[in-house]
């Protein structure tokens, strides 16, 4: 996931903390993101170990119960970065290589990875196309991914009541994609997904959310590239609209408990509606501290129809992912 990436000029390198040789920095965050991500991947398999970290990664057998979550992520998440990067590389735009981000605890164990571009994109073409290559590029393996998890799904009844079970977020092409592989589901059955299906998902969430269109996210790029300075009014409706979504989560969430229409437990609510506040704050933080999006001067002629097809099926493709509540427990 890319919600820092931000194609401007970075901070002169005689200003930064020069404590680790850069690639070195790049594969080490990448390794502990390994760690985490594997660490997730065991979650997802259903099994507790009461040993410490250390001793739990020396023992082949939890690596390869992480591995049906863990190794398809990453496939999804490299692929990803390494569209931008070799995007960047084809029109001559410095990028190092990307920094992934450890987070022990979340659910995918990351938060995804950010490039370092030293120098703005001077042209739309080069934006639009460093932009899209990315959510394409993991897209091309996180589809696969989802389809062959889903057949390694179970359908079943929900377990008894008072039992907490995650419910992930339903977007029209997730939901297709369900229809076709899983085929029509009984009543008071559901889908519960294997650790590759997960993985899948995921890869679909996260460019859900690249695909935004606001600012420094790849969608925000390519947006600017389709329409220039307009779409800072569409930046500017973003933000309203997670108010929006965050608002239609907090009545179909928690207005219920607060009702005794529910027995929900309240923080549970209140978590499973908080999502898109959460991203709105994010996003208010990414353009504080960034200053705001560097985007090339437009020029109404400068795509080539080809480029402006591929733009606007992104939006297509963010409307096909997006998910109004993309996680929630019940």
């Amino acid at each position: 996931m890319n919600p820092e990436h931000d194609y401007r000029p970075s901070v002169p390198s005689s200003t930064r903390a020069a404590a680790l040789p850069p690639f070195r920095t790049n594969l080490i965050l990448f390794l502990l993101t390994v760690v985490s991500v594997f660490h997730a991947g065991v979650g997802f398999t259903g099994s507790v170990d009461e040993r410490s970290l250390f001793r739990q990664l020396l023992d082949p057998e939890y690596l390869m119960r992480g591995a049906s979550f863990a190794v398809p992520l990453l496939a999804i998440l490299l692929t990803h970065e390494f569209g931008h990067f070799f995007a960047a590389r084809f029109h001559r735009v410095p990028a190092s290589f990307p920094y992934f981000i450890p987070f022990p605890g979340m659910l995918f164990g990351t938060m995804g990875a950010v490039m370092a571009m030293p120098r703005p994109v001077r042209s739309r073409r080069a934006l639009l196309d460093i932009g899209a290559a990315g959510p394409i590029a993991g897209l091309v393996v996180a589809l696969p991914v989802l389809c062959y998890g889903l057949t390694l799904s179970e359908v079943r009844p929900p377990p008894e009541p008072g039992v907490l079970v995650a419910q992930e977020g339903q977007s029209l092409l997730y939901l297709l994609l369900k229809r076709i592989i899983v085929g029509p589901i009984p009543e008071g059955h559901d889908v519960f997904l294997h650790p590759t299906a997960v993985a899948g998902w995921a890869g679909l969430f996260l460019t859900m959310i690249n695909l935004l269109p606001w600012g420094q996210l790849d969608g925000g790029h390519i947006v600017y590239a389709l329409i220039g300075e307009r779409h800072h009014a569409i930046a500017r409706w973003v933000r309203r609209a997670l108010l929006l979504l965050f608002a239609y989560n907090v009545f179909v969430f928690v207005v219920p408990v607060l009702t005794k229409r529910s027995d929900l437990p309240l923080p549970l609510a209140i978590s499973n509606s908080a999502f898109w506040l959460v991203w709105f704050l994010v996003l208010g933080l990414i353009a504080f501290v960034s200053g705001g999006a560097k985007h090339p001067p437009y020029e109404p002629s400068e795509l080539d129809p080809r480029r402006r097809a591929l733009g606007w099926a992104c939006v297509v493709l963010f409307v096909l992912l997006f998910m109004p509540t993309p996680l929630s427990y019940r």
